[in-house]
């Protein structure tokens, strides 16, 4: 999965992306939002936005986070990766109306669709809830070389210098890095830092606390949905 150096310098839209993205880093000083408080309140509220089967995703979604909080990290993996790859994959565009939009984990379930970041970020926060720690998971960007384009998926790593584990939309089965040749790396990020991929199994952290302003948008929404919940 991870490139080498020459392999980066090839691909010259991905180093354009690395540079547009570093360009929008913003500095976050504050805490991360973690929880997801889900009240009956809450599910009427979904209901009455998105009839339909929206609360029942919703609930779903609970009950998983709640069967399987103290299970081991691998089933938890493997839970939240099925349970969200039976969801639809949408297009920004057609979805959103919008060229690019960070989805957070409610929005994705009440419209029942998202795009590969949507994925990504929901599989992250419902991790999170379920109790792995932030520095086990790195939402990483890569180039999909088969489909010839931008992607994200979430890595997990079960220590410091473990080869990650692959969660991805686009292949159900959880597989390890060095498996995914399909995928090339370009940087990652999770609540805390960001990484730059430089060589071969090799990377650059550019910085603590930090984050692209995709990110600050939905943690924004994430906290925004929270407030609101409660009223």
């Amino acid at each position: 999965m991870f490139p080498t150096r020459t392999q980066l310098i090839e691909s010259t839209r991905y180093t354009l992306l690395v540079t547009a993205a570093l360009a929008c880093l913003l500095t976050y000083r504050g805490s991360l939002a973690e929880s997801f408080p889900m009240s009956g309140e809450l599910l009427n509220k979904t209901e009455q936005e998105h009839p339909g089967f929206a609360q029942e995703r919703i609930a779903s979604w609970e009950k998983l986070i709640s069967h399987y909080k103290n299970s081991g990290h691998q089933q938890k993996l493997h839970v939240v990766n099925r349970f969200f790859n039976k969801m639809k994959f949408v297009n920004d565009r057609d979805h959103w109306g919008k060229e690019d939009y960070w989805a957070t984990p409610l929005q994705m379930l009440t419209s029942n669709g998202g795009d590969c970041e949507d994925y990504s970020i929901a599989k992250y926060f419902t991790l999170r809830k379920m109790g792995i720690p932030a520095e086990h998971m790195r939402l990483t960007y890569v180039k999909a070389i088969k489909l010839k384009q931008a992607h994200m998926v979430l890595a997990y790593y079960s220590a410091p210098d473990a080869t990650p584990l692959i969660l991805d939309n686009l292949v159900n089965e959880i597989q390890t890095a060095t498996s995914r040749d399909d995928l090339q790396a370009v940087y990652s990020f999770n609540s805390t830092d960001l990484w730059l991929v430089k060589q071969p199994g090799g990377e650059q952290h550019i910085g603590r606390a930090g984050r692209l302003s995709r990110w600050q948008e939905v943690i924004a929404r994430i906290s925004s949905e929270q407030l609101s919940y409660h009223q």
